[in-house]
């Protein structure tokens, strides 16, 4: 068989195969961009089916030990699956049972507690009804228009030979009315009839409720944890399948190792992450259940429950606690002096917990840059709401663990670990905190030249010397 150029010169014999000239290359830049575009999208419009199997299959790696554990005692595959899965079955039915009740009484009272706390918010601006003016004067002192009350809703009339129709829309839900007059006809004696039919038709589209919002969503998270479940029973059952066949998937030997050994560090590494993370979590929900019953809140079980399950959110979920505390707290009591405590004990609560208890349970290897657990939370919530904020740290824990791991990438591990990261095989972890260090002192990047290069010291040129 003829090769592609001899090919090229028998079907063009005055011309040769230019082999200096190459292919435009695209640049890797653009296709890792167009990736990451494609992949985001996928993960935002496949929430529905890889929310619950993520979830699944970080939950898979949490007990596989145990199952490891139980095999040891006699029970198989099939019976640690169904004790893990009914175990975790009853504590969400457990923990759904002990929020029914005050869940059900505040859904009940809703349209009380608006009414309360809009006479607090409307007691509260009364307090600041003096910037409130300061500033209206400013704005007419600044447009140069006097306001004497609110903005008439905007008005749009249009007409034609049948009808008139007025709509009106005001600043709340959107409303229109419509009015139709039916034009003067003369009679057949040449009298015309001045009495007009005018029909007027209000239609006011307003939002889903709160309950209407919780009847769509209840179906929708149930079948969620169902297939959670499922797919945890099917994955502890089938043994060491999952890993057999990952292993299976490398050539040499030697990488079937690396794999079988990344394997058993993301599962020590979950498992002691999520297991003191727990057992923190737990005590903090009783000191935050014990709190509050001291201020006389209303549910301090509630509250326990509330503060043990937004502490697996970093930030963010001790910002929606401390803030729900001080608004519940405004429907409770009359002055500002107790909602503002209450709030202060609830962020005092998880503040002690985040910068001492964390760091003392925590072994330094599972800790993580806070900026980039701050992101990735951020991230996630925006990709899967609040499932996506719960399992965000987990999977970066993973990431980081696969990434020690990988070829290539043990410098974005590096980026990912907190303040002990590994030391990496071709740089130095003294040298890089010189040259930080060094040109932290720096006022500007002139003077980072200089100081880093006093820090750093270039080993000598041994390269030989061509000849002339």
């Amino acid at each position: 068989m003829a090769r592609s150029e001899d090919k090229a010169v028998s079907l063009f014999p005055g011309r040769s195969p230019d082999r200096s000239r190459a292919r435009p290359s695209v640049p890797r830049w653009a296709v890792v961009g167009i990736f990451v575009i494609l992949a985001f999208g996928f993960l935002a419009e496949a929430r529905a089916f890889l929310m619950p199997a993520t979830l699944a299959l970080l939950l898979f790696f949490v007990f596989v030990p145990f199952r490891r554990l139980l095999s040891r005692v006699g029970i198989g595959p099939s019976g640690a699956a169904v004790i893990v899965t009914f175990g975790l079955l009853l504590t969400v039915i457990s923990l759904g049972y002990a929020i029914s009740g005050p869940i059900g009484s505040l859904v009940q009272s809703s349209d009380q507690i608006g009414a309360r706390l809009e006479e607090r918010m409307q007691a509260i601006r009364e307090n600041f009804r003096g910037i409130e003016e300061a500033a209206a004067k400013i704005d007419e002192l600044a447009d140069g228009d006097t306001k004497d009350g609110e903005d008439a809703p905007a008005t749009r009339v249009t007409t034609n030979d049948a009808a008139t129709t007025v709509v009106e829309t005001s600043d709340g839900p959107a409303a229109s009315a419509t009015m139709t007059t039916t034009p003067a006809v003369p009679e057949p004696d040449g009298t015309v009839r001045t009495e007009q039919d005018i029909e007027v038709k209000v239609d006011a589209t307003a939002g889903p409720t709160t309950m209407q919002q919780l009847v769509t969503l209840g179906p929708e998270i149930i079948s969620q944890i169902v297939f959670t479940l499922v797919l945890l029973f099917f994955l502890l059952s089938s043994g060491d399948l999952m890993y057999l066949k990952i292993v299976q998937s490398f050539d040499s030997m030697k990488d079937k190792r690396h794999a079988y050994l990344a394997l058993r560090e993301i599962e020590d590494s979950l498992g002691r992450y999520l297991g003191s993370i727990t057992i923190i979590n737990l005590g903090l929900g009783v000191a935050i259940g014990l709190a509050m019953w001291a201020w006389g809140m209303p549910n301090p079980l509630l509250w326990g429950i509330a503060g043990f399950v937004l502490n697996y959110i970093p930030y963010i979920g001790a910002m929606l606690g401390t803030v729900t505390g001080a608004v519940v707290a405004l429907l409770v009591y009359d002055d500002l002096w107790y909602p503002m405590m209450i709030g202060l004990t609830f962020l005092a609560l998880t503040s002690l917990e985040g910068q001492f208890v964390t760091p003392l349970f925590v072994s330094n290897r599972l800790r993580l840059n806070q900026v980039v657990v701050f992101a990735t939370v951020a991230l996630w919530a925006w990709l899967w709401s609040v499932l996506g904020m719960v399992v965000a740290v987990p999977v970066l824990v993973v990431v980081r663990v696969l990434c020690e791991h990988i070829p290539g990438m043990e410098k974005l591990g590096n980026f990912l670990a907190g303040e002990a990261p590994p030391a990496l095989e071709d740089e130095d972890e003294d040298s890089a905190r010189d040259i930080v260090e060094a040109g932290d002192h720096a006022a500007d990047s002139a003077d980072a030249t200089v100081l880093t290069a006093e820090a750093v010291e270039e080993p000598p040129d041994t390269s030989p010397v061509p000849r002339a």
